[in-house]
């Protein structure tokens, strides 16, 4: 396996292949905020309109040595005001990502989500990690993390559904789609294997396509091939998973900031299922990272159609 980083320079190779993509940044008005949305737009990746209270916007610019001559700016004293009108720009199609800045989370997702006039799709909102992973061969994709609790089975439908069509635009052709447990078998009274079972039931219908599910997983025989063959298992997903299905936003959690502080993993993180691709970034994230993650917002939002990931023809 290869030790190093590597992919998420070839992600980034791919997205400064387009023209970059307008993007609303909401509130960017700490230090690495304002400077990843400068850096995304120097890299070709994106096109930033920055919405915030102006003059402490510039001002930060000013400290940091940022030149803001190129980009928008729109005007707006709040966190919560700075949010509906980032996401207003997406409804009314003038922008096509939106990017979170220096905000709480809880404020920014609050206008995402509002009824009417938020921007929800017609499947559930979710999102995913998209890891570099030094000993591991390729992307590694874990979902959902950071916005589902408690997902139930028709949540986590979608969950699944929009990691396949987010691994698509990343060129995974048939995602491999390891739905995780403590263990591989199903226990009744483990209810994430009963789960598993039905995602992949759901998938041998026809419910869930484009990519190829297993489940009951645990970790170790999703991503290692010698651990799976140990255990006998015979799947086309064992050992070499691209998505890896998390029961719970707690154990998700937990996961990626393991492989993040224990295995030196670099991470990406976007959420898919809302009518445009929304760039979550979290405080603690570097500068790579960050770009990264609009990288990966600027090739999903490069590849929608009209109808794609839960937007519906004429809303």
């Amino acid at each position: 396996m290869s030790e190093g980083h590597h992919v998420f320079s070839a992600l980034l190779a791919r997205a400064q292949a387009t023209p970059p993509i307008d993007t609303a940044v909401v509130y960017p008005l700490s230090e690495v905020a304002l400077q990843g949305a400068c850096e995304a737009a120097s890299a070709g990746v994106i096109k930033p309109i920055l919405i915030g209270p102006v003059r402490e916007i510039e001002t930060l610019a000013a400290g940091l040595g940022l030149d803001l001559s190129a980009h928008v700016l729109v005007d707006m004293p709040t966190e919560e005001a700075a949010a509906a009108k980032g996401v207003e720009l997406c409804r009314k199609n003038k922008t096509h990502v939106l990017m979170k800045g220096s905000l709480h989370t809880s404020t920014f997702m609050h206008a995402v989500m509002a009824d009417d006039i938020g921007l929800r799709g017609t499947r559930r909102i979710s999102h995913v990690f998209i890891f570099d992973v030094p000993r591991y061969p390729h992307v590694l994709m874990i979902t959902d993390a950071a916005v589902n609790i408690a997902p139930t089975l028709s949540d986590k439908a979608d969950i699944v559904r929009n990691a396949i069509d987010l691994a698509h635009v990343l060129g995974i052709a048939q995602p491999r789609v390891a739905i995780l447990s403590a263990v591989e078998t199903v226990d009744p009274k483990i209810r994430s294997t009963i789960e598993a079972a039905a995602l992949c039931k759901m998938a041998e219908r026809g419910q869930i396509t484009g990519g190829l599910l297993d489940g009951p997983l645990a970790f170790d025989n999703a991503v290692n091939l010698r651990a799976a063959q140990i255990k006998h298992l015979t799947s086309p997903v064992a050992g070499q998973a691209d998505i890896l299905v998390v029961p719970d936003l707690e154990s998700g959690n937990m996961l990626a900031k393991q492989l993040e502080y224990l295995a030196g993993a670099e991470a990406a993180g976007i959420v898919v299922g809302a009518r445009v691709p929304i760039v979550l970034t979290s405080r603690s994230d570097g500068p790579k990272a960050r770009l990264a993650s609009a990288a990966v917002a600027a090739m999903l939002a490069e590849a929608r159609a009209p109808t794609a990931i839960g937007v519906e023809t004429g809303a």
